[in-house]
């Protein structure tokens, strides 16, 4: 019989989560290039994944992984959409997007309970991250034309992505 000091089970316990989240950030990389390309922001499966990340994962971990896919990105590992990758990219019209995704991982963590708790929670997350991007878009575009080309043209896409989400959270049966 094998006995597994506490040290030891944390260690494994905490490396465990390090190699989810790094498998988590490689699918945030995956899906910001599965994009249609708009301008000034594309259109990319990444919401998708930020809201599984947060509902299947929890919120501290949502959030972490998000995070830590964003110091991938600031270090010159081309994650972003388009390949794009380093600081200027975490300057560029769709930063508060890409920061907004941690505040949505984390909401999304919070998805349990009934559908319609659930469905509310993970629409919302997805709507949050809709406020830091249009405000600093605002800053490029102006304030109409970002809520236009940042918000509004997103909408289906946003009722699909967490409706989607919503699926594959209830098929998990993590209620």
């Amino acid at each position: 019989m094998t006995m597994i000091l506490p040290s030891a089970r944390r260690a494994r316990t905490g490396a465990l989560y390090a190699g989810l989240a790094l498998l988590g950030s490689a699918a945030l990389a995956a899906s910001a290039q599965v994009s249609v390309p708009m301008w000034p922001v594309p259109a990319t499966l990444q919401t998708l994944v930020v809201l599984l990340l947060g509902a299947l994962g929890g919120a501290r971990f949502g959030a972490a992984t998000v995070l830590l896919y964003l110091a991938e990105g600031a270090m010159g590992l081309p994650v972003f959409a388009g390949g794009a990758a380093g600081p200027a990219a975490l300057m560029g019209p769709t930063a508060g997007y890409l920061l907004g995704f941690a505040a949505a991982a984390w909401l999304a963590g919070h998805a349990r309970g009934a559908l319609p708790r659930q469905a509310g929670v993970l629409l919302a997350a997805h709507l949050l991250l809709f406020i830091p991007g249009v405000l600093w878009l605002a800053t490029f575009t102006g304030l109409e034309q970002a809520v236009m080309a940042g918000f509004v043209l997103f909408i289906p896409g946003t009722l699909v992505k967490t409706g989607l989400a919503l699926a594959v959270l209830r098929a998990t049966g993590r209620r």
